[in-house]
């Protein structure tokens, strides 16, 4: 068990020193225990922030963890990019993992589906896959190159980025794919959620724009102040705006559901911001320079 001491604080944002700057805090989420969970992706573990007193604990898990999502289980699932497997641990630590039908696939997203099981990308492989809590493992094509992050639809289906085909795509939970493609060469996009707005909201990191995509595939892009920002990932908060991380400049954006955006400035420019999720009536990130940061929700 570790103790880090909080190293920034504004009106706005604190950030909460976790690791190491070689550890690299890459993506969070609150867990079914009411704790803050993350992967720390250069050290091949998983951390928990206990919500009274803070402490940390660190689990070692396979290499290269990277994303993580509460399952329906009560245990956090991730995927391990480097080892290939995708990694469960329950709230009492204990871990274990599952290899998917297709090798050295590079897993990357993980979101629980509607179905009950959990469903993840191989980003390496352009494939989807599903697998329940007993471990039993199913995959499909993705509909598209590249699948990044995904996220469950208010529609029933899995919608995913597809970050080298330049598109969102949809997959129901049998396997059928659509692909859309986006308006704006080079967009990459990454991170995807659902919003309120019964829409789903992207991060265009090649871009520097948010897009919301409808469930029907209408697209609207909207273009961020900086055009370098490099959006990484982005969640629905508990104000009914959608919040993101911007890699490239070391802030927390902001975005309302009519297209209204603001940002939060983090300690460092260069803090690498990647992963984001509501936490006690919070916005958190992950740093990948060893820190987690807090960002209070405007009133």
């Amino acid at each position: 068990m570790n103790e880090f001491n909080e190293r920034y604080d504004t009106d706005s944002v604190r950030e909460f020193t976790v690791s190491d700057a070689d550890a690299g805090p890459y993506a969070l989420t609150e867990g079914p225990d009411g704790a803050l969970w993350f992967t720390l992706v250069h050290r091949g573990a998983v951390g928990r922030r206990d919500p009274d007193d803070g402490r940390v604990t660190v689990h070692p898990v396979g290499d290269g963890p990277t994303v993580v999502a509460a399952g329906p289980d009560g245990a956090l699932w991730f995927t391990e990019y480097r080892t290939h497997r995708i990694g469960r641990i329950t709230p009492e630590g204990d871990y274990s993992s599952f290899e998917p039908l297709t090798p050295e696939g590079g897993p990357f997203g993980i979101a629980a589906g509607p179905d009950g099981a959990m469903w993840f990308t191989l980003s390496s492989a352009d494939r989807v896959g599903r697998v329940t809590a007993d471990g039993e493992v199913t995959e499909y094509a993705a509909p598209g190159a590249f699948p990044s992050a995904l996220t469950a639809g208010p529609d029933g289906a899995l919608w995913c980025t597809l970050n080298q085909g330049n598109a969102v795509g949809r997959l129901t939970t049998d396997g059928h794919g659509t692909a859309y493609p986006l308006p704006t060469e080079g967009a990459a996009p990454v991170g995807i959620t659902a919003g309120p707005d019964g829409a789903l909201w992207f991060t265009e990191i090649g871009a520097g724009r948010i897009g919301r995509i409808t469930v029907a595939g209408d697209i609207t892009e909207y273009p961020l102040a900086d055009p370098g920002a490099r959006p990484h990932a982005v969640t629905a908060g508990p104000d009914g705006a959608l919040w993101f991380t911007e890699w490239g400049s070391g802030r927390v954006g902001r975005i309302t559901v009519d297209g209204r955006i603001a940002s939060y400035a983090l300690s460092r420019a260069d803090s690498e911001p990647h992963g984001i999720a509501v936490h006690d009536g919070a916005l958190w990130c992950a740093l990948e320079t060893g820190s987690l940061a807090r960002i209070e929700v405007p009133s």
